[in-house]
């Protein structure tokens, strides 16, 4: 577990996110860092993040847009509390249905958002 006091810098935005920032769960633990931001510069669009899971095993998982709660200069902060974080999907290039109703376009769109990441992490990109 991180100290929950520490200085994460101020607010910022996606846009200046980089590669290694340390990625946290809401209740202070350290998951990883970011290996990738998922966005659609061009519409000024969020999409998410990829993490490189340091702390909750190999490989990368997806935090949508809507899973984050705050980007600082030197950190991201989650909504999920630890246990949520370890659920967080892995980035395919056939991802699974992640939602109950696979007919809800959310789910079409969070699986196009899998593939796009996982085209970044395979070097497709």
């Amino acid at each position: 577990m991180t100290d929950v006091n520490q200085d994460y810098g101020q607010p910022a935005s996606y846009e200046v996110l980089s590669r290694g920032t340390p990625v946290y769960s809401a209740d202070g633990y350290e998951l990883g860092t970011v290996d990738h931001v998922l966005a659609d510069e061009n519409a000024d669009i969020f999409d998410g993040i990829v993490i490189s899971q340091h702390h909750l095993g190999r490989g990368h998982r997806f935090a949508d847009a809507e899973d984050v709660e705050r980007i600082y200069e030197r950190a991201v902060v989650l909504k999920l509390d630890r246990a949520g974080s370890e659920g967080l999907p892995e980035p395919s290039a056939n991802p699974a249905v992640m939602r109950d109703d696979p007919a809800e376009t959310r789910s079409e769109a969070l699986g196009d958002k899998l593939r796009r990441a996982w085209d970044y992490i395979s070097g497709r990109y």
